[in-house]
């Protein structure tokens, strides 16, 4: 048995944590019926969603699964994409939270570098 390298540990217990907090808190915003000022619908729903894939795909670096790393990539390229749509919103003139867009960034950086790490550590097939 091979061991899963630190940093992929570390990534694929980040992807968990990250995703269950994701589906607390946008679940809390779309169902909890707690006002979030100004806030994007298609990103917030976006991010409710990506939370199970997140988990998803922790669960799927820390058991070493060969789908794992396509996941997290997908997960990054479909985050990029959204934020590009958030930023084209904002430069429309469309309301939005400043705090949006600090998730934006960080569930971007996260993600990227998830996906490097998982798709550094698999193996050649």
């Amino acid at each position: 048995m091979s061991r899963r390298p630190l940093s992929l540990t570390i990534a694929a217990a980040v992807a968990v944590i990250f995703g269950l907090l994701t589906i607390v808190s946008g679940g809390r915003a779309l169902f909890g019926g707690v006002d979030m000022g100004a806030v994007v619908p298609f990103v917030l729903w976006f991010n409710f969603g990506a939370g199970f894939a997140y988990v998803l795909a922790g669960i799927g670096l820390w058991r070493g699964g060969a789908w794992a790393p396509m996941l997290a990539l997908g997960i990054a390229v479909a985050t990029a994409l959204v934020f590009v749509a958030f930023l084209w919103h904002v430069l429309t003139g469309g309301a939005w939270e400043a705090r949006t867009m600090g998730a934006m960034i960080l569930r971007t950086c996260i993600w990227t570098a998830i996906a490097a790490l998982a798709l550094r550590g698999k193996k050649p097939t």
